[in-house]
């Protein structure tokens, strides 16, 4: 092949290659060469993107303050939510106690507040349960409980409000039915039997 003509041809493959590289760029083509396009940036990421991007400068104590304002939180429930933007576990310790020392952070009232909300329609199985779940001292859920009121007379409101007015069912099959409800709600076999005033088989 003669010398210009070969000059030629790599010129032109040149110009070539730089046209589709500059394609590439506005289309959003890989850089390695597989022409397979990047899918455009989601909005829901972009927003999120924009929202970490806002938050990024909120401080520690900021984030606790703002969680404490909307509800009541456990010590380590609240440990967990703060975790990932605390500097070390020391420094989110150290928020927790003086957060505790300054009465804004409370399991006791924690509790409360917990027992307050749901009380009226769980057992007390249920409601430790729960609490034990989020952290909370099994000895201070005990206390809570203790003086959280008759669960026999929480049992039978609860059955009433389900039930109603009717006594609670004779057959075997109504009585099933019965017991499985107020044990889905917490309450132990002892409870419901003295609620229902009756024996009964657990199984």
């Amino acid at each position: 092949m003669p010398m210009w003509r070969e000059k030629a041809r790599q010129e032109g493959k040149a110009r070539r290659f730089g046209h589709k590289a500059a394609y590439g760029a506005e289309e959003g083509i890989g850089d390695d060469g597989s022409g397979v396009e990047r899918p455009p940036e989601d909005a829901a990421r972009r927003l999120d993107r924009a929202r970490n991007t806002a938050n990024s400068g909120i401080s520690l104590r900021a984030r606790a303050l703002g969680m404490l304002a909307r509800r009541e939180h456990s010590r380590a429930e609240l440990a967990r939510k703060l975790a990932a933007y605390a500097e070390s576990d020391e420094v989110l310790a150290a928020l927790l106690d003086d957060l505790e020392a300054r009465r804004l952070l409370s399991d006791a009232r924690y509790v409360e507040a917990r027992l307050n909300a749901r009380g009226a329609r769980y057992g007390n199985r249920r409601l430790s349960q729960e609490l034990r779940a989020r952290g909370v001292d099994a000895a201070l859920v005990e206390t809570a409980l203790a003086a959280c009121g008759d669960e026999v007379a929480r049992a039978r409101q609860v059955w009433q409000r389900r039930f109603g007015a009717q006594p609670p069912a004779l057959d075997v099959a109504g009585r099933a039915k019965q017991v499985r409800f107020l044990m889905r709600r917490g309450f132990s076999g002892e409870t419901i039997r003295r609620a229902l005033g009756a024996d009964f088989d657990e199984e």
